[in-house]
């Protein structure tokens, strides 16, 4: 690189002031020369060996190069697994009359129950466009208040499951519920014609609006029969209590109330029945509150370990 300063001056090019500096890419454009005048409009007025490299390129067409094949490669499984992996298109179309009680963006509650023959709660579900999201406990409820247990929150997922039944089924068949409900009819009509015994099998019933259902069908049909059966029975503690203290009853135990809590191989908490009373009850025994100074203390004993758990 050269530079015009006050130790060189070319007489062919005139200056405002001697100390000012000025750069050239090189000696052609110091002297001007007629060839560099002629090609420094141009983007690259130097010279690029276009023709020899194409050339070099067809010559060399047979053989691929490494570099070459993988792009070639890379590129070929990226359009294949684009083209199999093509999603299906779904169409959203919107209200045409928007529901009243649908927001976008803004959640609905609604109150209801949860009931699997083991456990109940009463349960608030928080839901967004007419879909279930959440399962929390309704603090409102006597039973149970905001506790839920972690079956209650999880039931949630069963609601989105693809395995359920859509409709009913019959001999092994898909069918609908008018034929089904009049093949029922039709049955139980002539069942009671000819004094034939009817039995409605079905597990605990907690539903009061499902006890009237079935008090319904026996006094239409006198002959019909209530069987209550639990894949999971209470059969023996209900029969315990009955020895114990002459009432068949499944007790309701207070926590709150308690100082000390010992279990004997009973997980009351995550496999009890009403775990979810019961984690209400415990949770507020160990929590200091309206001038409380002791917590419970809860002493569970296994078959092969023995702990000691002190909410402090």
């Amino acid at each position: 690189m050269l530079s015009r300063g006050s130790s060189r001056i070319n007489p062919g090019i005139t200056t405002k002031t001697v100390m000012e500096k000025r750069y050239w890419k090189g000696v052609e454009e110091l002297n001007n020369d007629p060839e560099f005048v002629r090609l420094r409009d141009n983007e690259f007025f130097e010279h690029l060996p276009l023709d020899e490299a194409l050339q070099k390129k067809a010559d060399s067409a047979s053989s691929t190069s490494r570099r070459d094949f993988l792009k070639f490669l890379g590129f070929s499984v990226a359009a294949a697994s684009l083209a199999a992996c093509e999603a299906p298109v779904k169409k959203a179309i919107p209200y045409v009359i928007k529901p009243e009680e649908v927001t976008l963006g803004i959640p609905n509650y609604y109150a209801s129950t949860y009931a699997d023959g083991s456990d109940y709660c009463s349960i608030l579900v928080k839901t967004r466009e007419g879909r279930p999201i959440k399962i929390e406990g309704n603090e409102l409820s006597p039973v149970n208040g905001a506790a839920a247990s972690a079956r209650v929150q999880a039931s949630v997922l069963s609601l989105y499951d693809i395995a359920r039944l859509p409709q009913p089924m019959a001999n092994k068949k898909r069918s609908d519920w008018a034929t089904v409900d009049a093949e029922i009819t039709s049955k139980a009509g002539s069942a009671s014609c000819c004094r034939k015994k009817i039995a409605i099998v079905s597990s605990s019933l907690v539903s009061p609006s499902a006890k009237n259902a079935v008090n319904d069908f026996i006094a239409k049909y006198p002959g019909a029969k209530h069987v209550v059966y639990d894949a999971v029975s209470a059969y023996g503690i209900v029969k315990g209590n009955e020895l114990s203290f002459g009432k068949a009853v499944i007790p309701s135990y207070s926590f709150d109330k308690a100082e000390v809590i010992v279990s004997f191989n009973a997980d009351f908490l995550t496999h009890g029945l009403l775990r979810s009373s019961f984690l209400v009850n415990t949770a507020l025994q160990v929590k200091l509150r309206d001038g409380k100074k002791t917590l419970s203390k809860h002493y569970q004993f296994e078959s092969n370990a023995f702990t000691e758990w002190c909410k402090c």
